[in-house]
């Protein structure tokens, strides 16, 4: 049995998740006994900084004890970087186990207002009704201003019919 010091045990799992490598992921997790939020050599834990298109790794992370909510420097937390890569699986897992959407970055920016930005529909769809749509980001702007500034054909009506639903 390898003994990891705490830097080692945050890299190893931060690497495994990063990757995409579950079987590995799982086995720091359960046989090693490594918290999931322990932080690499740059403060970032395994939910940070794992592959986004990795429902299973989320999954895994998030049954054993990750923190859904945790953000980093620039408040940027798991559920803003599957919004802005567009990952829904991953995104309803994170939700699924107590990930706010309403949570804003350093900007101000909710996820539902990356969503918007970069043009996934189908992850407007899913925050619409969760978000808190009348909140504006730094700039003033509510999701509804984002998305008129986006030009994204339809997305404004994708959340007219939740502010009026």
């Amino acid at each position: 049995m390898m003994v990891f010091s705490q830097m080692e045990a945050g890299k190893a799992l931060t690497t495994a998740a990063a990757n995409g490598r579950t079987v590995e992921v799982q086995m720091i997790l359960e046989e090693l006994r490594v918290h999931p939020d322990t932080p690499n050599e740059f403060g970032r834990t395994a939910l940070q900084v794992m592959m986004m298109g990795s429902p299973k790794i989320a999954t895994l992370l998030l049954q054993n004890g990750a923190d859904a909510n945790i953000q980093d420097k620039h408040g940027i937390a798991p559920v803003h970087d599957a919004a802005r890569t567009g990952f829904l699986d991953t995104l309803q897992v994170l939700v699924e186990f107590g990930a706010s959407v309403n949570l804003p970055d350093h900007r101000g920016a909710l996820p539902i207002h990356i969503a918007i930005r970069e043009g996934h529909c189908n992850i407007v769809e899913f925050l619409a009704p969760r978000s808190d749509l009348k909140h504006a980001n730094t700039s003033g702007q509510t999701a509804v201003d984002v998305a008129r500034a986006s030009c994204v054909p339809g997305m404004i009506d994708l959340l007219f019919a939740h502010i009026h639903s």
